[in-house]
């Protein structure tokens, strides 16, 4: 991230400012999780469907992409493994397609998140384990997908930084 002189992100390019929370372990973890999501989503603002789709480095990732893989992680963490959701877990690895568009992935990511935070705050104690494991461990505590989460939504957060620094030369979180 750019700084100004006095060493704070310029507002005046829309950044996140990364979130104040003296909360609780449950209200703390929520809160940068929230924020990070929406730093995501932040980096779709602005841009055609065209060039949210459009892959930014070999591997074919795009912003669209990372949405729609975060919503199926976030589905796949908090609602199977976690809550013991029926069927198999969403595939994390599809494709963007042709027809999907940035509202619709933003849309659906907004809702896997609400869904993520109705699970969180049903549970009485973060130390419970979930249902099952996406992993071949034992399945994990609400406080390690939560830790998880944050640590998979910020490593994606900073490749939709690049992604979109490399689109139109926006930079900031």
């Amino acid at each position: 991230m750019r700084t100004t002189a006095g060493g704070t992100a310029s507002a005046a390019r829309g950044d996140l400012r990364p979130p104040a929370s003296d909360g609780d372990e449950r209200t703390t973890l929520l809160t940068c999780l929230r924020y990070l999501r929406e730093a995501v989503i932040a980096k779709t603002a602005g841009l055609t469907d065209a060039a949210a789709r459009e892959p930014g480095v070999p591997s074919g990732t795009s912003l669209l992409w990372l949405v729609k893989h975060l919503t199926a992680v976030e589905a796949n963490w908090f609602e199977w493994a976690y809550a013991g959701g029926a069927g198999e877990p969403a595939d994390d690895e599809a494709p963007v397609g042709e027809r999907e568009t940035a509202r619709e992935l933003v849309a659906a990511y907004r809702a896997a998140a609400e869904r993520s935070d109705r699970i969180v705050a049903a549970c009485e104690d973060l130390g419970r384990p979930g249902a099952r494991s996406l992993r071949e461990t034992p399945p994990p505590t609400l406080r390690w997908i939560l830790t998880h989460m944050i640590e998979e939504t910020a490593r994606h957060a900073g490749h939709a930084d690049i992604l979109r620094e490399r689109l139109d030369g926006a930079v900031g979180r």
